[in-house]
């Protein structure tokens, strides 16, 4: 008889400010044996290490131990729920001990254990002799480091539990690997397994941006029902690691095949080399089918030998930036706008200037309510009610603060109907850059720590070997001169994020029939026309990928977010709106195409 054993995994967080409620949900309405959280990016390891300089005990996130496990641990215990979380930041061991008082105040009786090695801070002198190079820009490692942390994988984690932990905190942990886990562990998975631990993997990406896959951040936003209380990602994964995607019941959101193809596309990259600690992944075949409502099944994803490198993100500080935002209303008041935010601009570079101050190292302007992020691609070029958004970087924080003291001004000396300075004065606050490279794991030092106990952890090395055959390009349409325009959303769905200063824009057809005609359509040339406003002229460069599996190609814009993340002075310093621009791009398709 088959073994029908399925180990239930809910993922309660896919970011640090994600809702408290997620948790509650996923222990209260259903039968999960783990759950697991999703904390941690660049840009929040850098806010923490900035927590952690003014208080040594915090630098962790502090609202999983006050406001999800405190009031949710009794329950937890109760119900025999394994935790695992990365809440743990730069410090783990703070939020280890903060933990522990929570589980000694209620009288429980839990292991705790920590998972430690990825800060590589107090090796700075080391990689500073090692002549490191940011693996996408070349530049120097620079001399003074806000965070440095290694992305670890599954293997600490899976110690720990096989060590009887009953919640694992880490540190920094590629998002999937809290997934993984609890499934090497339960089902005792040899880490040279790699298809299987490609499809825990899977599993992992799929849920590690929470209701990112149930609905939330979906193309066809209107066939989803009740965003006031999503339901949050279930994954049941049997040991042949087969696995259905689910929600609890009687929770809003919509687990489709559509909603997780868009999440299985979203920042993977070369899906024929999804890159993590334990395994190189291949999702380009992997095979979606509904079996029930919002329930999805999972199966396709390949794995090879993981490399024997750690990505290792760190962040700098790199000046300062400030940013405004004010209204302007009434008649031509893109214009009034544009004339506001250019005088602005020069007034302070005159001044700076007079001063012997160098002028801003970066600006922006955006008018927000006449497509301005639309770039030349943009419609409704004239309202009677824009948002001006301008920011700023400088080296010096002072010239920060004195472009906020002169916005105001403007307001009673400049165009009409200036109002309404969004925050009031706004305040400079630190640029902190991302720098991305690789270490080798046999210098790390892994260990878990449970009860002040120390185990070191061993480390499968990889291999060097990382060669596979990459998929040819499918059937391309050819175009004969009878075709009409559509909107590419007509034919595709998609979903956009980012990986650090390169977006990654995943399009995945409605019908296999359309897939050429959406490779016919999206070429290098094209999509480069398309987002122009978004490249840069001197580094960016599109890459196309194919999603077999999933009748999806996958596009990567390189270099096409102004730095990315905290460094970028845009609106959407993440891609997260490519997608939907993407999807406006005028497409021609055979008259009969649609509707048959």
């Amino acid at each position: 008889m088959e073994d029908q054993r399925i180990v239930k995994i809910g993922c309660a967080s896919g970011f640090w400010g994600d809702t408290n409620t997620a948790a509650f949900q996923l222990v209260h309405l259903s039968d999960i044996n783990y759950l697991v959280f999703d904390y941690l990016s660049e840009i929040t390891m850098s806010i923490m290490a900035k927590a952690m300089m003014t208080n040594p005990e915090h630098g962790y996130a502090l609202d999983f131990v006050s406001r999800v496990m405190a009031p949710l641990i009794k329950k937890i215990s109760d119900k025999k729920i394994k935790v695992i979380s990365n809440a743990g930041g730069v410090n783990p061991l703070a939020c280890r001990d903060a933990l522990q008082k929570v589980i000694e105040a209620q009288g429980l009786d839990l292991k705790v254990a920590v998972v430690l090695g990825d800060d590589l801070m107090p090796n700075q002198a080391e990689l500073k002799n090692q002549n490191i190079k940011e693996m996408f820009s070349g530049e120097d490692l620079p001399d003074h480091l806000a965070s440095c942390n290694a992305y670890l994988g599954a293997i600490p984690i899976r110690d720990a539990l096989d060590a009887g932990a009953d919640i694992v905190i880490t540190g920094r942990v590629v998002d999937s690997a809290v997934a993984l886990a609890p499934l090497l562990h339960e089902y005792k998975w040899s880490p040279e397994d790699y298809d299987k631990l490609s499809q825990g993997s899977l599993a992992g990406h799929i849920i590690e941006c929470g209701a990112q896959c149930t609905g939330g951040n979906f193309t066809d936003w209107r066939l989803v029902e009740g965003f006031d209380n999503m339901g949050f990602p279930i994954v049941e994964v049997k040991e042949d690691a087969s696995f259905i995607v689910t929600k609890p019941n009687g929770t809003g959101g919509l687990v489709s095949t559509a909603t997780v193809a868009e999440q299985i596309v979203y920042e993977i990259g070369n899906p024929q080399a999804y890159l993590l600690p334990d395994v190189s992944c291949d999702f380009s075949q992997v095979k979606l089918e509904q079996v029930g409502e919002h329930r999805v099944a999972v199966t396709g994803a390949t794995g090879r030998a993981p490399t024997q490198q750690y990505k290792v993100s760190a962040t700098y500080p790199d000046g300062y930036r400030v940013l405004v935002s004010f209204l302007i209303a009434g008649r031509e008041a893109p214009a009034k706008a544009q004339v506001i935010a250019d005088a602005i601009l020069t007034k302070c570079e005159r001044v700076l200037a007079l001063r012997s101050v160098p002028a801003f190292q970066e600006k922006s302007v955006e008018i927000l309510g006449i497509e301005s992020t639309y770039g030349a691609n943009a419609r409704h070029t004239d309202s009677r009610e824009v948002v001006v958004k301008i920011a700023v970087k400088h080296m010096f924080k002072e010239a920060c603060m004195f472009f906020a003291s002169e916005i105001a001004q403007a307001s009673t000396g400049m165009a009409p109907a200036l109002a309404g300075i969004v925050g009031g004065r706004p305040k400079a606050s630190p640029v902190i850059k991302l720098f991305s490279f690789l270490a080798d794991k046999s210098k790390l030092n892994i260990e878990i720590d449970i009860n002040g106990q120390r185990q070191k952890v061993v480390i499968p090395q990889g291999s060097a070997e990382q060669s596979f055959t990459q998929l040819p390009i499918g059937e391309v349409a050819q175009f004969t001169g009878d075709e009409v325009e559509i909107a590419l959303v007509d034919i595709a769905h998609a979903r956009s994020g980012d990986k650090g200063n390169h977006s990654n824009i995943g399009v995945i057809a409605r019908q296999s029939k359309f897939l050429p005609w959406i490779r016919a359509n999206l070429t290098d040339e094209n999509v480069t026309k398309y987002m122009q406003h978004v490249l840069n002229p001197e580094t960016s460069k599109i890459i196309r990928y194919e999603i077999e599996g999933l009748n999806a190609l996958n596009i990567l814009l390189e270099n096409a977010l102004g730095g990315g993340g905290i460094a970028s002075l845009r609106i959407d310093p993440q891609g997260k709106a490519f997608a939907q621009q993407l999807l406006d791009m005028p497409v021609k398709v055979p008259k009969g195409l649609i509707g048959n």
